[in-house]
């Protein structure tokens, strides 16, 4: 991702989110040593990207987003796909992410993923809804 990307990122944010990231927020993670945004293009333009953060042995999925007419081609996989990739190659343990409650298709691809369920965050998204927490372990198969 490049400060280039982010009118495209922001259009698919604010398509995907009720409360999407700011501007700002993106720049914060361009800037970031260690953040590592990645957009993924496809049919010519930015299709999709994943913010992960890495540090120490823990690494983080921030935010992932499809463009909804592409999803379902496998671009949320690939992201996933590099961001184990690039959390091993920081030599993180762990990767984890939030993801609403409701979100089943998301819930249903992190769990095919290997990623299983460790908590809630009651209330999380709007003071409403609650984040289920998933973490993956990143040691052993390579």
């Amino acid at each position: 991702m490049t400060k280039a990307d982010l009118e495209i990122v922001l259009a698919l944010e604010q398509a995907s989110f009720s409360h999407p990231w700011r501007y700002e927020h993106f720049l914060h993670e361009l800037s970031s040593p260690h953040s590592f945004p990645l957009v993924a293009v496809a049919e010519g333009t930015v299709g999709g990207y994943v913010c992960l953060m890495s540090l120490f042995e823990e690494a983080q999925i921030l935010d992932i987003v499809v463009a909804p007419y592409l999803r379902g081609r496998g671009i949320a996989r690939a992201l996933l796909e590099h961001a184990v990739t690039v959390a091993r190659e920081k030599h993180a343990e762990i990767m984890t992410l939030e993801v609403r409650a409701s979100n089943r298709a998301a819930i249903a691809l992190y769990e095919r993923f290997g990623f299983s369920r460790t908590g809630i965050r009651p209330k999380y998204y709007e003071g409403a809804e609650d984040a289920l927490l998933m973490e993956k372990s990143l040691q052993g198969d390579r």
